[in-house]
């Protein structure tokens, strides 16, 4: 595992941006396109902005992402697929290929569809978060490692919902969603490479479970110790419990 622990949140989203996009360029290079998959939520504030910025063909890039809330409209604020429009695609030029999760579908039918689609398209660069639970994606712990299908449905749990309440997604604890639609733990392991971006002192104890404990569901990031180039980017914040960086 390679990590790299900067001074503020604006110094990880540069240091992961530009990281993000050497390997996409670089993919591009040899591949000839990238198929890449984006993170949501306020952990991935300033790595999205530094990647916007940078020089990238994205008529040679297909983007997925890890997840939705079921039944939640795009309307909403909380909305991931209102997030990444807005955030990213309506900042860059045109992709070779959008595909967002619809929570709105039905859900079952919505995991086949997306599962059959990246299964045709390995992804080359997937950009994480870790929550305060330590869930990867919306994989919240005890974490289902077996599965191999690309998404599945999920019950998300208090402290998860708990979250995204505190980031003020959320009006209330009760608006939050209890299901929503994710990328595997199985699928997210077989990106080539990963940039996991993590700020913010209140994921402190998330950070070092997921490096520091041994491999288990019940830290559900801790897969990515397996991982053959999984890369961490901190800020002194949320590595403050680390015993060593």
């Amino acid at each position: 595992m390679e990590t790299s622990v900067t001074n503020s949140p604006e110094e990880l989203g540069i240091a992961a941006g530009k990281a993000a996009a050497d390997l996409i360029r670089e993919t591009i290079a040899s591949n000839g396109k990238a198929n890449i998959i984006l993170a949501t939520g306020a952990s991935q504030f300033e790595t999205l902005n530094q990647l916007i910025k940078e020089d990238i063909d994205w008529s040679k890039v297909t983007m997925f992402h890890l997840d939705e809330y079921i039944d939640l409209p795009e309307s909403s604020p909380a909305s991931f697929r209102k997030y990444l429009k807005e955030r990213f695609l309506e900042k860059v030029s045109p992709l070779k290929a959008v595909y967002l999760v619809n929570g709105e579908n039905n859900p079952e039918a919505e995991c086949k569809r997306l599962g059959e689609i990246i299964q045709q398209n390995p992804i080359d660069v997937a950009l994480v978060g870790i929550g305060e639970n330590g869930h990867l994606a919306f994989n919240d712990p005890p974490a289902d490692f077996d599965t191999h299908v690309p998404y599945l449905v999920v019950n998300l749990d208090e402290q998860c919902r708990k979250q995204q309440f505190g980031e003020g997604w959320f009006k209330s604890i009760d608006d939050v969603p209890t299901q929503a639609i994710s990328m595997s733990v199985q699928q997210i392991l077989k990106s080539k490479h990963i940039i996991c971006s993590v700020p913010d002192r209140r994921k402190a104890q998330a950070v070092k479970d997921s490096l520091e404990q041994p491999v288990s569901n019940k830290y559900p990031s801790s897969i990515l110790q397996l991982h053959p180039d999984c890369r961490f980017y901190f800020d002194k914040a949320s590595a403050e419990l680390l015993s060593t960086v």
